[in-house]
């Protein structure tokens, strides 16, 4: 039986750019695709999960609240952003409209192994030694593995593919928790997790 290829879904495809890429539906309804910025060589590499709303309007990723906060970590850490490369597993803004709102929705398994074909180019043209995964759509991508669970791949580095990836909380989780003790806990995690993955690097 064939395979139905949804319109505007060409999974197989090698695209030009990262502008004409439709390996995935998700370019329809994004302003543009945000790839990945930092140093040609950076040791360190930072997967999150997909830009947002202001990802997508100015086409850089971790340029909102979650990049705010993953900056503060950073700096935490000891780790200067400006020598770390950082990007997304999924390149277009996945979104549902709540009011005059556009507001984030996970990205599908499809989506993260289309996309997965941009996270090879990247690794391939960096070289990271270390990966920090932030969330669980990152580590699926990372790990190439479907079935990766994010709490069960924290506190150990994690030997693939000839290099260390170091799972932990995206910036994002941090913001939506509850209360304030929850919220210091996770961010506490992602500090930790930067500090590991930069002793990783020596």
């Amino acid at each position: 039986m064939a395979t139905r290829t949804l319109p505007g879904f060409e999974p197989d495809q090698e695209p030009a750019s990262l502008d004409a890429c439709r390996r995935c539906p998700l370019w329809k309804d994004a302003t543009q695709a945000v790839p990945g910025a930092g140093p040609r060589h950076a040791p360190l590499m930072i997967v999150g999960e997909q830009p947002g709303d202001q990802e997508d309007l100015q086409g850089k990723p971790f340029v909102g609240p979650a990049g705010a906060m993953l900056d503060r970590a950073l700096e935490e850490a000891g780790v200067e952003r400006k020598k770390v490369y950082v990007t997304n597993a999924v390149k277009h803004f996945k979104w549902e409209p709540r009011g005059k709102r556009r507001m984030h929705k996970t990205p599908a398994q499809r989506e993260i192994d289309a996309c997965h074909y941009w996270i090879e180019k990247e690794t391939g043209k960096i070289g990271p030694k270390v990966i920090v995964a932030l969330g669980a759509t990152a580590l699926k991508s990372v790990l190439q593995s479907s079935g990766a669970k994010l709490q069960a791949s924290m506190g150990h580095a994690i030997e693939h593919d000839g290099r260390v990836v170091v799972a932990t909380y995206h910036p994002s989780f941090v913001l939506r928790a509850p209360d304030p003790e929850s919220r210091e806990k996770a961010y506490r995690a992602i500090v930790e997790a930067l500090r590991e993955a930069h002793k990783l690097i020596g």
